[in-house]
């Protein structure tokens, strides 16, 4: 398969400033809700654009049997790096699901589920729904939903530092194509280095249609770990789904 922009996106310095990107009481809160969806450990678990293994490695380490999957090797090396000797990791695209009625549950957490547009989706979800055994959820979380991220000014730019490493982004909104185009500027031991990504935008309620055509039927919407249901304007989506019988 062919790799797709974010595959020589996430490298080296993209990999080290994301690894700091969230806080770990963040991701420490997301593990939780996680177990809490997916019930008891020892279940197996799909990790989609699993990164450095924020999720994977905490999840495996209370028990549960976890197959985390990325296009990035930098980012892998990192996640090996960081432990998780019991994940099962493996360099692979997010549209590349070969599996079959394998898990218990599969998660898409960061933003990952809108680098694919239309006709990607509608080959990632079907593949997901296989992979899943009936009754199994998929949760995905995604701030690019159209509800939360037409609330924001563009364009704009924004500036993060994680140590050394600073980067700046710049947003662009191509309404024709209902995408958000991000330049990315990295600086870093005295070099600038620019990269671009881009996310697709779709309504909540497109989305839900797109997962139910998968045969994964809606479960939960939020806009928090906490458990605050999603609205207008929401920040970010947490939505649940459930593979059909």
């Amino acid at each position: 398969m062919r790799s797709r922009p974010e595959s020589s996106f996430f490298k080296d310095v993209a990999v080290t400033i994301w690894k700091y990107a969230i806080a770990p009481e963040q991701t420490r809160m997301e593990m939780e809700y996680l177990e809490r969806t997916f019930g008891q450990p020892g279940g197996a678990l799909l990790d989609i654009c699993c990164g450095h293994g924020r999720h994977a490695i905490p999840l495996a380490a209370n028990g549960h049997r976890v197959t985390a999957i990325d296009s990035s090797g930098d980012a892998l090396a990192e996640a090996r790096a960081d432990g998780g000797a019991t994940v099962d990791w493996q360099l692979r695209d997010m549209l590349d699901l070969p599996w079959e009625s394998q898990f218990d549950g599969a998660y898409c957490f960061g933003n990952s589920f809108g680098y694919l547009d239309r006709d990607q989706l509608r080959r990632f979800l079907p593949a997901v729904a296989r992979a899943l055994r009936p009754g199994a959820k998929f949760v995905i979380e995604t701030g690019m939903t159209a509800e939360s991220i037409l609330r924001l000014e563009h364009p704009g730019q924004r500036w993060f530092r994680a140590g050394d490493v600073f980067m700046l982004n710049q947003r662009r909104y191509d309404v024709a194509a209902g995408r958000l185009d991000i330049e990315y500027t990295f600086v870093s031991d005295g070099k600038i280095e620019t990269r671009p990504l881009s996310s697709f935008t779709f309504t909540a309620s497109e989305t839900i249609r797109m997962h139910a055509d998968a045969g994964l039927k809606l479960v939960q919407m939020l806009s928090s770990v906490q458990g605050e249901p999603y609205a207008l304007g929401s920040g970010r989506l947490i939505l649940v789904t459930e593979r059909t019988l």
